[in-house]
């Protein structure tokens, strides 16, 4: 018996027997499939292992591999926000993370990426030695920084951050690391401060925090230069003493999505988008930045539009 997908009515739940046709059928994409018909693969793009993409990643994972049939749900480590761009929208991951300010500017008309949610806020971390020159952002002049691993948000948000202090091109030594060598390199003394954009807590820089003396620097400055030179996404946001119990400091932050291939079936996102809001408390535990989500908040996407199916369940969601 062969099975072609179909994309069917719009539902507001589907029984588990046919939510495993659903998803099954879904893997096809408009193609007829033999039965048995093999799992569909789910790879969400994420980031450094110990950074919050990539926990948050994990959870979800899990959760679509035990409550989705059909479903083969895995995590891929990547440069983190302009890299899950670049794999979602080629067809090489069906599911990932990126920052706001990494979205295209403008309408597309055929978009290859939509939304699935808002899901928080990424805060910009400016990290050195608490016994170091680097106080502010003009201490930077000179000296060697890592600006994020090449293809991450950070290094978007912290290139623009240098570009609007006047530190850009070569009036700072740029390094492109990730998220764990940026702590090694700074723990040997191979650089003077690293950039990391991140949900709070971000797990590598609470371990260095609390081995280390470390400072994290006042950024709350900058946030209207980069409204006013970029894109109003960006916000100030404040990391408490409680979150690395360092003194607390203002940064700048933007919100952060969760995408999805265009081209997926309406019902399958619809699926994704119920476990991603019922599942809050499950993905809280892996990280205190999941549980910060909301059906009312995860809907502001703008400039990336929601995919339909998300769209779909977030419309039988009584307000």
């Amino acid at each position: 018996m062969s099975r072609c997908w179909s994309a069917p009515g719009r539902r507001r739940a589907a029984a588990p027997a046919a939510l495993l046709m659903l998803v099954v059928s879904a893997a096809g994409l408009g193609a007829c499939r033999d039965s048995p018909a093999e799992p569909m693969p789910i790879r969400i793009a994420t980031g450094s292992p110990t950074a919050v993409y990539h926990a948050f990643g994990q959870s979800l994972a899990a959760i679509l591999n035990r409550e989705l049939p059909g479903v083969r749900a895995s995590v891929v480590v990547t440069a983190a926000s302009a890299e899950n761009m670049r794999l979602v929208g080629a067809g090489e991951a069906e599911l990932g993370f990126t920052q706001a300010d990494v979205l295209p500017t403008g309408p597309v008309s055929q978009p290859s990426v939509l939304a699935v949610a808002r899901v928080y806020d990424d805060l910009l971390h400016l990290v050195t030695t608490a016994g170091g020159p680097v106080r502010t952002v003009a201490d930077l002049r000179g000296r060697r920084v890592s600006v994020g691993a090449a293809g991450s948000g950070t290094e978007v948000t912290a290139t623009r951050l240098l570009e609007v202090a006047r530190l850009g091109g070569d009036r700072v030594r740029q390094e492109h690391l990730n998220l764990d060598d940026s702590v090694a390199a700074l723990r040997a003394g191979e650089i003077d401060a690293f950039f990391f954009s991140g949900g709070l807590p971000v797990r590598a820089v609470h371990e260095l925090t609390a081995g280390s003396a470390t400072r994290i620097v006042d950024l709350g400055d900058w946030t209207e230069p980069l409204r006013r030179s970029y894109r109003e996404v960006y916000v100030s946001r404040d990391i408490p003493r409680s979150v690395y119990r360092l003194d607390p400091v203002t940064t700048v932050a933007n919100p952060n999505y969760l995408i999805v291939r265009a081209d997926l079936p309406e019902p399958l996102v619809r699926e994704l988008t119920r476990l991603l809001m019922e599942r809050r408390a499950e993905l809280a535990a892996a990280h205190p930045a999941a549980g910060r989500m909301s059906p009312r908040s995860a809907i502001a996407t703008a400039p990336l539009p929601l995919h339909p199916g998300a769209a779909d369940w977030y419309r039988s969601v009584k307000p």
